[in-house]
């Protein structure tokens, strides 16, 4: 479902991978995004938190959702993207469908996740997995990103390792 991707999405989604990398080293789940503006200009990041500060909603995509919220006009919140390592899970979707953000490049989506977790007999996730445009319709999705979903698997099949 990937469609064109600039060298700017591409640099920003292997941030991402950078980020989640750090995440997974921190004990976290290997979770990254990255929120730029409509010229592609990073604006924020973060990284999966949950464990190392005992937050299960510590996701990145919500914190950037409320930073987004809290920071930036409603313009350019509409021409913001947010990058990220995986699909959204509901919580993070709704933040986003509610803090108008206008579009989502993820690399790997929920349900290759929960295809890869159920493989590997890992625990199953505690909310449904749902499509991004299930829980915020008017949120412009892009996804999964073919070309790096195998260094994603990589970081999720480490963190699957007892």
């Amino acid at each position: 479902m990937t469609t064109e991707l600039t060298p700017t999405d591409m640099t920003h989604l292997r941030r991402c991978l950078e980020l989640a990398a750090e995440a997974l080293a921190d004990g976290d789940g290997p979770f990254g995004s990255v929120l730029a503006d409509a010229a592609g200009n990073a604006l924020q990041e973060d990284r999966n938190r949950e464990h190392s500060t005992g937050d299960p909603t510590a996701h990145p995509e919500i914190v950037l959702a409320r930073w987004a919220a809290t920071q930036l006009d409603e313009e350019i919140r509409a021409g913001a993207t947010v990058y990220t390592s995986g699909e959204h899970c509901p919580m993070c979707s709704a933040a986003h469908g509610w803090s108008g953000v206008g579009r989502i490049v993820y690399i790997a989506s929920s349900e290759q996740l929960t295809q890869w977790r159920t493989g590997w007999g890992a625990g199953e996730s505690p909310v449904r997995p749902l499509p991004i445009q299930e829980v915020a319709p008017q949120v412009a999705v892009v996804g999964p990103v073919l070309e790096l979903v195998e260094e994603i698997h990589a970081l999720h099949q480490a963190a699957a390792r007892p």
